[in-house]
């Protein structure tokens, strides 16, 4: 047979192998595990690092403010070095809006060995720690607009399933035409990394969290060391998960129902920007994780078509049944993912057009890295962090 043929039957063995022994990653129902109100509702810090936030604020801290929670809560916002107004912005809000106590500070720039969002937590968490010990702490970004019960929901999620680590994967936004294209693949690919079934056996070693929305048990981070012990980390979500797990903490992520992101992305520049920044990251700016990942995509993702194409064209049957049943199968898993983000199915079959999208985004990012750009927001790039004094 010919290296089409076998390529493609590769292929199609790996997506038989994804679709049923791989943590059924392409299903979208894993939500909030069963909870039921605690007799006595904990006390709630939550924390929202922001840099530059003013265009995202007016959309997403109001829905902070107006949270309908029965226990104590307080926000503490932490402006970390923003030039726009980020932090009057946020106090005229509270005024506004009135709601839950805010309190806006600032933790100066970064010490060496930090990000700019560790850095703005750690302050962040001292900050509430100091004001009254809360049993958990809500991290959440400054684009993630939550519904009035999503604090609520998320506390009972933890009492009820005993968890020390809830994490919601925001439902992104969608309106222009390369975000319907490019964000529900982002978060397929998310799960496909790491299947949340996976993540939520509590001994399995999968570990993963979505940095849009974690509620996370105060013991639990002062027993990870959080945020010290990642401090370097460009890809913190994932990170810090894996430290609570390794500490013995129970973690659960799931996607979301009540939580939304209200950032844009409506050219593909700024698809391509927040892939990219971190993709390399994600392979530990290994030169052959990444050849491996590219080889990888392109026999799971873009062979099928080509290798449909190649057997129709030559009339050789076997390359082409093989490929259009690997691409029948892929099209399959992507269902699930679109219909969650309510966009049409038509766009499943497009499916290895955007794989060939995000290989090139992650080659782009193994090229800023070694450009000395890379992880590159917001004015900070965190390439080759340096190494933190130790304390």
């Amino acid at each position: 047979m010919s290296a089409v043929t076998w390529t493609a039957l590769g292929s199609l063995a790996a997506w038989l192998w994804l679709l049923l022994g791989h943590g059924f990653f392409w299903r979208t129902d894993v939500r909030l595990p069963p909870r039921t109100d605690p007799p006595r509702w904990p006390s709630v810090a939550v924390v929202v690092p922001a840099r530059d936030e003013a265009e995202m604020l007016p959309a997403s801290l109001p829905s902070l403010l107006a949270q309908e929670y029965p226990g104590d809560a307080e926000i503490f916002l932490i402006d970390d070095g923003s030039s726009d107004g980020t932090g009057k912005l946020a106090r005229d809000l509270s005024v506004r809006f009135g709601g839950l106590p805010l309190t806006v500070a600032s933790p100066g720039e970064p010490e060496p060995g930090w990000t700019g969002k560790l850095w703005a937590l750690r302050h962040g968490i001292a900050l509430a720690r100091a004001a009254g010990e809360p049993h958990y702490l809500l991290l959440t970004d400054a684009d993630i607009a939550h519904e009035p019960d999503s604090l609520r929901e998320l506390v009972a999620a933890a009492r009820s399933a005993d968890l020390d680590l809830v994490s919601q994967m925001a439902r992104l936004r969608i309106a222009s035409g390369w975000e319907r294209l490019v964000v529900p693949a982002f978060v397929y690919f998310f799960a496909q990394l790491y299947p949340f079934r996976w993540v939520n056996r509590q001994r399995g070693r999968t570990a993963a969290a979505a940095g849009g929305c974690v509620l996370l048990r105060t013991e639990a981070a002062v027993r990870a060391g959080i945020p010290a012990s990642i401090r370097q980390a460009v890809i913190d979500d994932v990170s810090l998960a894996r430290a609570v797990r390794r500490s013995g903490g129970t973690i659960w992520l799931g996607l979301a129902e009540r939580v939304d992101s209200v950032r844009p992305y409506p050219r593909l520049s700024d698809l391509w920007r927040m892939v990219s920044r971190s993709a390399y990251a994600q392979l530990r700016h290994n030169p052959l994780l990444l050849l491996g990942t590219v080889v990888g995509l392109a026999v799971v993702y873009l062979a099928p078509p080509v290798a449909l194409c190649a057997g129709v064209l030559s009339g050789h049957a076997p390359a082409a049944w093989a490929g259009g049943l690997a691409w029948l199968l892929m099209t399959g898993s992507y269902v699930p993912m679109l219909h969650y983000y309510r966009q049409s199915l038509w766009l499943a079959p497009l499916l290895p057009f955007t794989a060939a999208l995000y290989v090139l985004m992650t080659v782009d990012s193994a090229v800023q890295h070694y450009r000395g750009r890379g992880a590159a927001w917001k004015g900070r790039t965190y390439s080759r962090p340096q190494a933190a004094p130790d304390r």
